[in-house]
């Protein structure tokens, strides 16, 4: 019998799961989505977790020099690449959250329980990620208008601002699903 007390916390971690999928599969993987659009001199450029538009798909990268200047360049901003590979890594959390998720919907509280842990540490994951992230491209948005050049934010953004409060949402609403009706009635016979 599924335990309806899991299932609100169950559907904002898979919301969660789907919208860190979708900012995790940005530029230069799939080019719809991307953390910070630029142009500069008729050159646009896109940035998503491994890269930018023209790059190889691989972890921790450097601006390209169309749009960096050498501050953008240096150790600290490459260095921050790195730690959006943690973008993936929430969303394997919270992948987890909503399997075990599946089992506290299904029949047993011991799901619930272990969906409330992984979601709120896919939360503090998403929260640390989401914070970097948006210092990253908001310096380096600030230095390509310094330059003259178009930059603002894409749309990864808010895909993971809206996993960080259903993350939120959910870990509540699985936390309080703890605490629901599990058992199966017997009826009179």
């Amino acid at each position: 019998m599924a335990a309806g007390a899991a299932v609100p916390g169950f559907f904002f971690v898979f919301a969660a799961m789907v919208l860190l999928i979708f900012a995790s599969v940005s530029v230069p993987t799939w080019h719809a989505i991307s953390f910070l659009d630029t142009d500069i001199g008729g050159v646009s450029t896109r940035f998503g977790v491994f890269g930018y538009t023209g790059s190889a798909a691989h972890v921790g990268w450097y601006f390209p020099s169309s749009v960096a200047d050498s501050t953008l360049n240096d150790k600290l901003f490459h260095n921050l690449t790195y730690v959006l590979v943690l973008i993936p890594v929430a969303a394997g959390l919270s992948g987890l959250a909503v399997l075990f998720g599946l089992c506290g919907v299904g029949y047993h509280r011991s799901g619930t329980v272990i969906m409330t842990l992984l979601s709120s540490l896919a939360f503090l994951v998403t929260l640390v990620v989401w914070v970097i992230e948006m210092s990253l491209f908001g310096i380096a948005r600030h230095h390509v208008r310094e330059r003259g050049g178009y930059a603002e934010f894409g749309d990864a953004n808010w895909l993971v601002l809206g996993a960080l409060v259903s993350l939120f949402l959910g870990f509540f609403a699985s936390m309080c699903g703890i605490f629901g009706s599990y058992r199966t009635r017997r009826s009179a016979y």
